[in-house]
Parts: C-alpha cells; sequence; structure tokens
C-alpha cells in the first residue's frame, strides 16, 4: 500500500485511522492530542514537488513509503511516469 488517496480536513493536518498511523509515524508526520480526533497526518509543508498548500476539501496523496505528501497532480504524474517505466 505504498501510495494512499486523502480528502485533506484543513491545510495543516487531516484526521487518520489506526491503519496510517505507523506510516505517519515513519514520515515523522503523526500528530496526537487534540480534541478534535485521536490521530493526524500533518502535511502543512503541503506538495513536496512544488510547495503548495493542500486546501481543505482536496484531495492529496500520502506515499506511505517515502512519507512525502503530493498534491493529486504531482501523485498522478508520478504514478504514470512509474508505470511508463515499468513497460
Amino acid at each position: 500500500m505504498p501510495v494512499i488517496r486523502i480528502e485533506a480536513d484543513s491545510p495543516e493536518r487531516t484526521q487518520i485511522g489506526e491503519g496510517l498511523v505507523r506510516f505517519a509515524v515513519q514520515a515523522g508526520r503523526l500528530e496526537t492530542g487534540r480534541k478534535e480526533g485521536r490521530y493526524f497526518l500533518k502535511h502543512a509543508d503541503g506538495c513536496g514537488v512544488d510547495g503548495r498548500r493542500i486546501r481543505p476539501g482536496d484531495p492529496f496523496a500520502f506515499d506511505t513509503e517515502s512519507g512525502d505528501i503530493l498534491c493529486i497532480e504531482h501523485a498522478r504524474e508520478q504514478a504514470e511516469g512509474a508505470s511508463a517505466e515499468s513497460e
């Protein structure tokens, strides 16, 4: 499960379930201790390619292997590039 598509809750963090906690910890992106929920994925640094902020409601991708956050456009480009390389 290398890349997960998520919809942003806020520009800084998005609530996640227990299944993603291990990956968020490995990436240094886990936030806890908020009254709004138990586990959050931090993404205030924006897209890992160009720094574009992730806005509430925007879909984005979390690469569970690298820990990168990507806007959905860059995630698509990366996926297309990877599939072209495997051909």
